[in-house]
């Protein structure tokens, strides 16, 4: 048993040298540290030895036993070196070579232009306000004049959630809730998402981008509102754009107007874009009705104040050149990449 136990240790030790992955030393440990091990298997039958032989081999048995396991310790350790540097080499890069360029977005031709807005309004004085997409039917309807039953919620065609819940379809819901909250003097602009039940073609969206300002205070005239907008409008679209404004009716505005400027495309000379008047019409606004600002706790009386609307897709579109607005929403890089 003895002479076995010495060819095991030798066997072992030398195996243990060749092998050059963890995956063989492994394999070794298990052939003779296993539970079916050589060593193992030795040390099962020492059962059959004498009594004086018995202490004799257990302790050479656990020699040989020690002597093995260190060395395998001790190539664990190399062989971990080793598929360490191999890995490295094997993973190595040429710090040398070219990088792969970054691909760097770019502003939506939409948030770029209501940018535009907000710089022109902001310097003029407005507040930038926002509020809930999801909203309420008094906000959106009643508060604005437009009580249940009235023709103008027919002509919206709006998403209900429920018969007091509609997604918006202006952002006027916003000028409600802070005129509700804030006492006048106000100034404000109200950009952001509205819905409507609308077929999709080349000029309709059931999702749509709308600029709305509000402006209440004692002594608010026509005049301011026809001033702020000209103003709004020769810092847009240049100093030379001509501005007209004709009558028209909103049920939360009285008198009611809508305004159009000088055609971008032919400058006034009448095109296709234009029907040839040379003009295009760009928003609709007024003066802010005696009711909605009741609904608001504002006395008419004391307070008068204006208020306009526009939709950012048309004004996009015709300052771009744009002829179906479907293109503003499909996420075509071929497009976008126009805008830079």
């Amino acid at each position: 048993m003895k002479d076995k136990l010495e060819q095991i240790r030798i066997s072992a030790l030398e195996e243990m040298k060749k092998v050059q992955s963890m995956a063989e030393l492994e394999g070794l440990r298990v052939k003779y540290l296993g539970k079916k091990g050589e060593l193992t298997t030795i040390l099962r039958s020492m059962g059959g030895l004498s009594p004086e032989e018995r202490p004799l081999m257990g302790k050479l048995a656990n020699e040989v036993r020690a002597k093995v396991e260190e060395f395998l310790d001790s190539r664990v350790e190399n062989i971990k070196t080793i598929e360490k540097e191999k890995k490295l080499k094997e993973e190595i890069i040429d710090i040398t070579l070219p990088g792969k360029k970054p691909v760097i977005g770019l502003r939506h031709p939409l948030y770029q232009t209501l940018e535009q807005f907000k710089e022109i309004f902001i310097s003029l004085g407005f507040s930038v306000e926002e509020g809930p997409e999801v909203e309420l039917d008094y906000y959106n309807f009643e508060a604005l004049n437009i009580p249940k039953n009235h023709p103008a919620r027919g002509e919206q065609d709006t998403f209900y959630i429920n018969d007091n819940v509609v997604l918006r379809t202006q952002t006027s819901p916003i000028q409600i809730r802070v005129m509700e909250k804030q006492k006048p003097p106000i100034k404000m602009i109200a950009p952001g998402k509205v819905y409507r039940s609308d077929a999709v073609d080349a000029t309709h969206s059931p999702i749509f981008y709308q600029m709305e300002g509000l402006v209440i205070d004692k002594g608010i005239t026509f005049a301011d509102l026809k001033g702020t907008l000209e103003m709004f409008a020769k810092k847009m679209f240049g100093e030379k754009v001509v501005t007209k404004f004709r009558p028209h009716h909103f049920p939360f505005t009285e008198p009611s107007c809508e305004m159009d400027a000088t055609c971008f495309v032919c400058k006034g000379e009448g095109c296709r874009v234009c029907k040839g008047s040379g003009f295009i019409e760009l928003l609709g606004g007024g003066m802010v009705h005696p009711q909605v600002l009741r609904n608001c706790g504002i006395d008419p009386e004391v307070y008068s104040g204006f208020a306009f609307g526009f939709g950012v897709d048309r004004m996009v579109m015709l300052n771009y050149g744009i002829d179906d607005i479907r293109m503003l929403y499909e996420s075509d890089m071929r497009f976008l990449n126009q805008f830079k």
